[in-house]
């Protein structure tokens, strides 16, 4: 099941290997790092809690799982050529930074994220979407995809929310599934800043802290990053039993495009102690 967001970081590609280490069972999965929430699509858990730090992402996920039909229609209406143009574009992204109406600001989350370049996520401080126009020849309308996420978001549900609250909330039995902005490859590179806030050195350990001390209450947290000297040290735990599946992605390197490289990335499962 696609997910009908275009995503940095998406793990749709991924979704089977993530698959082989998430518990099977019927709980529940939290993902306090929704994203495309391309995992919540393909399991089969019985009710769901997404979080996620970006409001509007969250605004878009409730207004499909209440309106369904009727608003995947009235988000249809801006997928028209017209509107695939560079000064209608910037129009509507400037209405979108600043009205005041939910329904219409998720509406135009969706547009631009199939009409802006490769379909990024970006705010600048003042929490501005600053993404240019994408120049796509005819963006495509995720009507069948939508549908698909409306079904299955009727048990769910969706927050906006700081990780760290989120997985305190989390029982013996439920299912985290962790993807956090990934730390940099570079030792030298800056981490990755994240919705309105930055996401740095100190919350990727306090996430891999939260894992350990999860696994010990008996919930058992899959974390995906890259696999680097930092993650090496920040996965492990003298007090749970850990799995890991570590391999190579393909993936594009620079802004323009043409080069391409390989990064190695981590699953990390810290495992439920029975309790």
């Amino acid at each position: 099941m696609r997910p009908f967001l275009k995503w940095a970081g998406n793990k749709y590609a991924l979704i089977e290997r993530i698959k082989l280490l998430l518990p099977e069972g019927k709980q529940r999965l939290i993902e306090p790092f929704a994203g495309s929430a391309a995992v919540f699509l393909n399991t089969d858990y019985n009710t769901a809690l997404l979080a996620d730090s970006n409001s509007d992402l969250i605004n878009l996920y409730r207004l499909l799982q209440k309106e369904g039909e009727k608003f995947i229609s009235y988000c249809s209406t801006l997928f028209v050529p017209k509107n695939n143009q560079v000064r209608a574009f910037y129009a509507l992204r400037e209405e979108f930074n600043y009205t005041r109406n939910n329904r219409r600001k998720a509406a135009l989350f969706l547009y631009l994220n199939r009409h802006c370049y490769n379909g990024l996520c970006r705010y600048n401080t003042k929490s501005i979407f600053n993404v240019p126009f994408g120049r796509y020849k005819k963006p495509y309308f995720p009507e069948k995809e939508m549908l698909a996420f409306n079904a299955k978001a009727q048990r769910a549900e969706f927050r906006v929310a700081d990780f760290r609250d989120i997985m305190q909330e989390a029982k013996p039995g439920d299912v985290v599934y962790c993807d956090p902005p990934y730390v940099p490859l570079s030792p030298t590179a800056n981490f990755t800043s994240y919705g309105a806030g930055g996401f740095g050195e100190v919350e990727q350990k306090a996430l891999a802290k939260l894992a350990e001390s999860l696994a010990m209450r008996g919930v058992s947290v899959v974390i995906s990053n890259h696999d680097t000297v930092f993650t090496k040290s920040a996965y492990r735990s003298s007090t749970v039993e850990m799995r890991f599946d570590r391999f190579e992605v393909q993936r594009f390197i620079s802004s323009n495009g043409n080069n391409r490289g390989k990064a190695r990335e981590v699953l990390a499962l810290f495992e439920a102690v029975h309790v």
